[in-house]
């Protein structure tokens, strides 16, 4: 019998359309901070992902905490998760990053100016502006 590897996306939104309903899903599940933690770790992790497991130890997490919080970012669409024999992978889900961000500033400075920056973690991440970082 021949081998067969199964891939398994729970939840995935049509990305290519973000509106008020899904924007605040969204903005609903990063406003925690365990999650918010694990989507920019995820976020750097690239489209390969990382294990639950690896999420765990990284974050300092329970796996029943971590359980329930992506739950949370899987259902609001910003994480996807896939079975890669017995180890569920989870990977950010950057198309809905980037619908967000555009959202969130759609006609920027009162203009038809598009002004969110756009990440592609295949070239990189373009933005309108400079670069920061959490404190």
């Amino acid at each position: 019998m021949p081998w067969k590897i199964h891939l398994i996306i729970v939840e995935t939104w049509n990305i290519l359309v973000m509106d008020e309903k899904r924007a605040i899903a969204a903005l609903g599940a990063l406003a925690q901070e365990t999650r918010l933690a694990l989507f920019r770790l995820l976020v750097t992790a690239g489209p390969a992902g990382l294990r639950a497991g690896v999420i765990a130890e990284r974050l300092g997490v329970q796996p029943s905490s971590l359980s329930f919080h992506l739950a949370q970012l899987v259902h609001a669409g910003l994480i996807t998760q896939r079975r890669l024999s017995r180890q569920l992978i989870y990977s950010a889900e950057y198309g809905a990053m980037n619908a967000l961000l555009a959202y969130l500033t759609e006609n920027c400075c009162g203009r038809d100016a598009v002004c969110a920056p756009v990440c592609d973690p295949a070239v990189g991440c373009s933005s309108a502006a400079p670069k920061t970082s959490a404190a």
